[in-house]
């Protein structure tokens, strides 16, 4: 019997495409690099991923022409970068699919073989995911600061008050196109932290109070002295 021939097109349009785009070793290699929130110049990348120059800007313009990155031209210089945040949520998705090696469990263990410094304290995209993370939020709802509706977050009176104390203004993330907060699961933790745009504006916030610190590490996060006491207080831990 012959099967009929299945156009994507009447069912999920692109969805191969972008498939195809990601299961390249050396794309890969790229948009993981890419996750910590930098613009990176085709050069480094081009180490990175261990290809030829000629290779590279090939991958690359198969990259930003699917809409997967974006080119920032500075000058004489190219840059690239994750093209939104939907794009960056997509692939931290996928390490999550790529970490459960085996059937679900009904209570998956956290990923051992991440190292430790990344386990910790690290980027996603442009918010922070981890240990340190994924115990903030957990705070952030136990205490009754955020509320949760399925995968969507909202500050409460008490949460916004705090939230200003540390520098971020919830009227001015809702009036944003992004989407205020929502749950990222944590792929070496098997937890949600918080994504979306007040995930984004408390790294930064944390970043300028000294309490984080980006490392010469891709994604790697560094907790200070003055942020391990911070993030002690606030979690109870």
């Amino acid at each position: 019997m012959n099967l009929p021939v299945t156009d994507e097109s009447t069912h999920f349009p692109g969805l191969a495409r972008v498939a195809a785009l990601l299961a390249d070793p050396g794309r890969a290699a790229m948009l993981w690099t890419l996750m910590d929130g930098s613009a990176r110049p085709a050069g480094e990348l081009t180490m990175i991923a261990g290809l030829s120059p000629s290779a590279a800007s090939g991958h690359l313009a198969r990259l930003t022409d699917g809409g997967l990155l974006a080119l920032d031209v500075r000058g004489r210089h190219r840059y690239y970068r994750i093209a939104t945040p939907e794009v960056a949520a997509a692939i931290e998705a996928l390490m999550n699919v790529a970490h459960v090696a085996a059937p679900q469990r009904p209570a998956p263990r956290p990923a051992r073989t991440v190292p430790l410094e990344m386990r910790h304290a690290r980027t996603c995209y442009d918010h922070m995911a981890g240990e340190v993370a994924v115990q903030v939020f957990e705070r952030l709802v136990g205490s009754g600061l955020l509320v949760r509706d399925g995968d969507a977050l909202e500050a409460t009176p008490e949460g916004a008050a705090r939230l200003a104390d540390w520098g971020v203004d919830v009227a001015a993330l809702r009036a944003r196109r992004r989407r205020f907060a929502c749950t990222c699961l944590d792929w070496s933790e098997r937890r949600p932290h918080l994504g979306g745009a007040l995930g984004a504006a408390l790294l930064d916030s944390w970043t300028e109070s000294g309490w984080i610190e980006r490392t010469s590490r891709p994604r790697v996060l560094r907790i200070t002295p003055k942020g391990q006491r911070e993030f002690e207080a606030l979690t109870g831990a």
